[in-house]
């Protein structure tokens, strides 16, 4: 990841990355096949814990809610200090292949919150997706991503969850 906040997604090499990583170029494709994955591959786990977080709040809970409180999860996580964070979500927003793979991840996000806020919703699971908790779940991962851009646009400035909440009002309104 230094090597790309550096040198920036495109400059930096599969080669450079093995290389930093004290490991074979043939090592470095056993873990990531491409460099995408390398950036965004945290975002598998990341998507597990919101799923476990949201699966922790009451069934009670109206899925807005929920989800925004599970959504809470991501800031936990203590290997991403605010800088690097943002270098990240530079380097994301400017690079138009990790744009396409990281909607690629919250596709699958979705797949994991649907069936809890189908359930929210008072919707049998085995009779297949509900619209209305897929919509819920796209429009609120929607307003993340709009959020954190928006964030990222103005140099961090700005409070995320904040954002976020102003995005979903505007959809909800």
């Amino acid at each position: 990841m230094r090597l790309f906040l550096e040198q920036g997604f495109d400059a930096t090499t599969m080669e450079q990355i093995a290389r930093a990583a004290g490991i074979s170029r043939r090592s470095l494709f056993r873990y990531f096949s491409t460099k995408e994955d390398i950036v965004l591959g945290h975002l598998v786990e990341a998507g597990l814990a919101v799923k476990d977080a949201l699966e922790a709040r009451a069934v009670s809970e109206p899925p807005w809610e929920a989800l925004r409180a599970a959504l809470e999860a991501l800031a936990l996580d203590p290997q991403y200090s605010p800088e690097r964070t943002l270098g990240i979500a530079k380097m994301l927003y400017g690079t138009p292949s990790l744009r396409a793979s990281h909607f690629e991840k919250q596709l699958r996000w979705q797949e994991l919150l649907v069936p809890n806020i189908q359930l929210r919703l008072g919707a049998a699971t085995g009779d297949g997706p509900d619209p209305r908790a897929q919509a819920i779940v796209a429009c609120a991962l929607t307003c993340l991503d709009v959020a954190t851009e928006t964030w990222t646009r103005s140099d961090g400035e700005g409070d995320l969850g904040q954002l976020f909440d102003q995005a979903v009002a505007a959809v909800r309104g």
